[in-house]
């Protein structure tokens, strides 16, 4: 049972029967101010954007810049604490000519569509809940009104543990994604506007408010950052990790697109600006999977290994999204239809040992699978033992899974622009539960590095057995397999993370 791609790990579009449509809800008198991105710098129509990775600290930045210019490209930024130069060059044998100039490593363009990226469809027009809705949410027992509503905070103990702690003001978590509403209610208490920026170019645009969506586009970054810090503030919702700061990395372009100079940017931001938990609820365009036997695709997994490298030597859990394909990792083989998702895709078969899923792939990051209210994979999520570190909520369709009264959406609800909440399911979802429980680890441990949050996450993690069989929609067959014991398996990897023991332990 697969459903079809996303770039954002989010609200997939399943077949009729099993839609999951986006739900909103609007605060009364709330209002947003969603300001326009900048755009990135202009290029000719024929040309294309490429990363070209160097020796990092060896001197060879400077002389590769001029062969740059030599093959007729420009430079647009350069992270020489990496060895990434990322250049624009309408040559089409810029990649070519640049891997044969001593001192670059690897070469390759980012993208198979010329600057600027063409246009996308929408990924869906969410359907609106009443205002009444909103308003009849009464708070009770300390709650925020909308929690009630949240069943995915009890699945992981957010809720007895917010008795405990709700979180440190010191640590940030950072929503590399489509942009965030700052403005928001329920996000401006915990906004991190230092930590804030737009990558879009590949080049970081410190312009007040440049990280916010655009109003025509996705909300997808918002309803993240929501997930994991919306403040307990008596409006709305409340996020896991409710008493930590969040950010808003900007690395989508308005066509949807996360091209791999923005994501090395945001990563490289991140890593300078003290963040310490990062979330990545997306893969990165063109290719689902990157493969390393193609030398530009190799060198867009080189540029992005570097990149999450870095911010975790600089102190980030970098957290990610497993995909919403119902793909088993652990296959040799995975039939790829999208690639590449911006110019004309070609069905090919790769091998997802040797062809990346990136960030999620990548060393050291933390791969979240989703479970729905039921506490059982998501018919949609990606899985595979020795894939899956850990899951977590990112809510399935109400007709396999309705939630237990008083929650009476199967999706995970979380903060909309302008204002508004809404549900969304994915395990673009599931991802920022992680992201919330590493940083209430961060709160309870201010001093541990990321290996050690990222080891006191699992270890506190609630071991959940394999699903087996597993059946969801009931027709009989089989629609994945699971394979390994309750404690490190293919569905859940360590397990359900768990919020309390990140605060108790």
């Amino acid at each position: 049972m697969t459903a079809p791609h996303q770039r954002y790990r989010r609200a997939i579009a399943i077949p009729v029967g099993m839609a999951m449509a986006t739900a909103l809800a609007v605060l009364p008198n709330a209002t947003a101010a969603a300001a326009e991105t900048p755009a990135a710098p202009a290029a000719d129509a024929s040309s294309f954007s490429y990363v070209v990775n160097v020796r990092p600290g060896h001197g060879t930045s400077a002389q590769v810049k001029k062969a740059v210019g030599k093959a007729g490209g420009t430079v647009v930024t350069s992270y020489d604490q990496i060895g990434v130069i990322v250049a624009h060059s309408a040559n089409p044998d810029f990649a070519k000519d640049m891997r044969r100039v001593r001192g670059v490593e690897s070469a390759g363009a980012t993208r198979t569509a010329p600057l600027p990226a063409q246009s996308t469809t929408d990924v869906g027009t969410p359907k609106v809940l009443g205002a009444d809705e909103v308003a009849a949410a009464e708070a009770a027992g300390g709650q925020d009104p909308l929690e009630p509503q949240q069943w995915d905070l009890p699945a992981i103990k957010a809720d007895q543990a917010h008795k405990k702690s709700l979180g440190s003001s010191k640590v940030t978590v950072a929503v590399l994604d489509t942009g965030v509403d700052d403005t928001h209610p329920d996000l401006a208490p915990n906004f991190d506007r230092e930590a804030s920026v737009n990558c879009v170019s590949g080049k970081p645009n410190t312009t007040d408010g440049a990280w916010r969506p655009g109003p025509d586009e996705s909300a997808h970054g918002t309803h993240v950052a929501g997930e994991i810090a919306a403040a307990k503030n008596g409006i709305g919702m409340t996020g896991v990790a409710p008493g930590v700061k969040v950010s808003g990395i900007k690395v989508s372009n308005p066509d949807g697109f996360f091209y791999t100079e923005a994501v090395v940017c945001g990563f490289v931001w991140a890593a300078e600006h003290g963040v310490d938990v990062t979330n990545n609820s997306y893969y990165t365009d063109p290719w689902y999977f990157n493969c390393k036997d193609d030398p530009d695709q190799q060198a867009l997994v080189e540029a992005l290994t570097r990149a999450t490298r870095y911010a975790e030597r600089k102190g980030a859990v970098n957290v990610a999204a497993a995909g919403n394909e119902n793909y088993d990792f652990a296959e040799d083989e995975i039939t790829d239809p999208v690639s590449p998702n911006d110019s004309t895709p070609t069905e090919r078969i790769v091998d997802p040992s040797e062809c990346y899923d990136i960030p999620t792939q990548l060393p050291g990051v933390v791969t979240v699978a989703a479970t729905g209210a039921k506490g059982i994979k998501s018919s949609f999520s990606n899985y595979g033992r020795g894939f899956i570190d850990i899951a977590a909520p990112g809510g399935d369709s109400t007709s396999y899974q309705k939630p237990e009264p008083p929650a009476t959406n199967g999706r995970i609800l979380g903060t909309l622009p302008g204002g508004k909440w809404g549900y969304m399911a994915g395990t673009s979802m599931a991802s920022p539960h992680v992201a919330g429980v590493a940083a209430l680890i961060k709160s309870t441990h201010p001093y541990a590095p990321p290996a050690m949050v990222k080891a006191l996450l699992y270890a506190e993690a609630d071991a959940v057995p394999c699903t087996d069989p597993y059946d969801i929609d009931g027709d009989g067959k089989v629609d994945a397999v699971c394979e390994g014991p309750k404690n490190r398996n293919g569905f859940y990897g360590w397990g359900m993370a768990d919020a309390l023991d990140a605060v108790t332990r």
